[in-house]
This record gives C-alpha cells, structure tokens and sequence, in this order.
C-alpha cells in the first residue's frame, strides 16, 4: 500500500518506484552520517527499508527511510532535504508522512540519530534515551571508506 501526503507544491509518498536513486546516493556519499557510502549499499538499504520520497512534482527533493518490523519498533535513518527545498516545511511534512503510516502506528519504540535536526524531532516527541545506560552499539563510522567490516 503506497502512502503519501500532499502540502502545497511537496507531496512525499512511499511509492519506491518514484525513487531517484541516484538524488539519495548523492546527497549521501556527502553527508556527515554516510559519507562515501557505495551506490550499491545504498540501494540495498532502500530495498529492505520503508522509503519515502519527498518530491515537487517529478523532481525528488528529500528521502527519509524507515527501518522496521511493523509490529514493535521502527528506526528512522538518512532523512534529508536537498538543500534548494529547504525552508519550505519538507522535513516536517516527510516525518508527519513518516509518522502517520498506517503500518507503523502502535509501535513500542521509535529510534534515531541527528547532530543538528533535535529541534524537528522534537515536535514528532522524540526525546533523548531515558535510559542511556541500556543503549548499546557497534558504530563504524569510516567503513565505507575503509571497507573493514568492524
């Protein structure tokens, strides 16, 4: 089931076919969270992610995806709006997109990273861990520059 919301000029659907691949691999590969990132993990992620597209008219604008089971958990990963969209409300209209799927309402737990956007995400209810003694990760920020697997 594709959804999508429409604002004015934007509309952001989750329809993939609608993807320009190589927008969200270019943004990316700059990117302080997946710089040099290979077009082929890109499109990997894609593949086994809920994406949604933020677009004007037939042009893509912002991405966003969401990792997830749809059932207890959902992780938001490499949100973006490129930079000639923003100041127009894209992000905000990509999360509220995000958050009224369909298949994602109930869930027990929404996860993300941000250096910069804690202001957005704020507004959705996003809050810093309550309990960041449990968080734990494995975090290999150079690997696609590297390739090392750990």
């Amino acid at each position: 089931m594709i959804h999508s919301l429409h604002r004015g000029e934007f509309e952001v659907s989750t329809d993939p076919s609608r993807l320009n691949i190589g927008v969200v691999h270019g943004y990316l590969t700059r990117s302080y969270w997946a710089e040099s990132i290979p077009l082929a993990v890109v499109e990997r992620s894609v593949r086994n992610s809920l994406p949604f597209g933020a677009y004007r008219g037939t042009d893509q604008a912002g991405f966003a995806r969401v990792i997830t089971d749809m059932a207890t958990f959902a992780y938001i990963a490499d949100v973006f709006v490129l930079e000639e969209f923003r100041g127009r409300g894209l992000g905000r209209l990509l999360m509220e997109c995000i958050m009224s799927h369909p298949g994602l309402q109930g869930l027990r737990r929404w996860s993300l990273l941000t250096r910069d956007a804690h202001g957005l995400y704020r507004q959705f209810g996003f809050a810093p861990s309550g309990s960041p003694e449990r968080y734990m990760e494995i975090s290999n920020p150079a690997i696609y520059k590297t390739g090392n697997p750990r």
